[in-house]
């Protein structure tokens, strides 16, 4: 059966300083460095912060800040055109748990009527693009439009060669000129966005559980030390959200878990606080190196 194709997005491009820019934030520090970006770019930022999902230091990098319900996307675009944008940029990752655990975040996300019938319309196919573009969508209805996410972050995404003092091993170079072309395949079928391999063998396939669990499984199958990650995005993957990423936690959990070695595609993965990351990883001895896509 031949896999589903997604099309490709057809983005508008940034616009020029000082144009107003919206930024729809969820957690992690991905949204502060992307708001970063945008001043040092001369940029006025005008956030939604997703109740009980933002960084605390977010709102006082904005120019004007309100938080909005993490089930209510059928009001982000509203709320957006109200402050003046029409152009935005959708990042950061939901933590589920946070919602369940309080009764007030529950109440202040819970849906509307508008954003109940959009999930309905798209209820035979909830993968993540489908669900991006259905946002993007009620959000160009109310006339702001989503950008590249990473087009104020330049100096945070991979780039190709070495970037790690470390350089892989042979052994590791090996798993590498194995792993690299399987992942790609695996990309273009959709399937997830990482892989480990140990002595030319696949340990384990990322899937709904995302990366960081992923890692601690392979930790768990595989007790010598020394194996690698793999990790990049599908040729034509929609950057408007969901642009893969590691950081220092991914660093810290795949040196804990015994894995010695990170390689991802070149300009398609966010490095978040790339300096620091890098350097963690060469404190840790752990070689990072980027790829082209094959």
């Amino acid at each position: 059966m031949t896999p589903r194709s997604t099309p490709i997005a057809i983005l508008p491009d940034p616009p020029p300083p000082p144009t107003p820019l919206g930024l729809i934030a969820a957690s992690g520090r991905l949204p502060v460095i992307v708001a970063e970006g945008m001043v040092k770019s001369g940029h006025p930022v005008y956030c939604l912060g997703l109740v009980g999902q933002y960084e605390s230091e977010l709102p006082s990098l904005c120019t004007e800040f309100h938080e909005a319900g993490v089930l209510r996307p059928a009001s982000w675009g509203r709320l957006l055109r109200k402050m003046g944008v029409e152009y935005a940029v959708m990042v950061g990752r939901v933590d589920k748990a946070s919602l369940m655990h309080s009764w007030t975040a529950i109440v202040r996300n819970r849906p509307d009527w508008k954003s109940l019938i959009g999930w309905w319309t798209i209820r035979k196919d909830r993968r993540s693009h489908v669900m991006l573009a259905a946002v993007a969508e009620s959000l160009a209805k109310d006339g702001v439009h989503l950008i590249d996410s990473t087009a104020h972050i330049p100096d945070h995404l991979s780039t190709e060669g070495q970037m790690t003092k470390r350089a892989p091993t042979p052994g590791q170079r090996a798993d590498i000129d194995l792993g690299w072309p399987i992942l790609q395949e695996l990309l273009r079928l959709d399937i997830g966005q990482a892989i480990t391999v140990r002595e030319r063998d696949v340990v384990a396939v990322e899937a709904v559980e995302g990366t960081d669990r992923m890692i601690e499984r392979t930790g768990e199958l595989c007790r010598s030390v020394g194996w690698t990650l793999l990790k990049s995005a599908r040729a034509g993957h929609d950057r408007r959200s969901d642009v893969p990423t590691i950081g220092p936690q991914t660093i810290e959990r795949l040196h804990a878990a015994g894995g010695r070695c990170i390689a991802v595609g070149a300009g398609d993965v966010i490095i978040i606080d790339k300096p620091e990351t890098l350097a963690l990883a060469d404190q840790l001895g752990v070689s990072v190196v980027g790829l082209p896509a094959v």
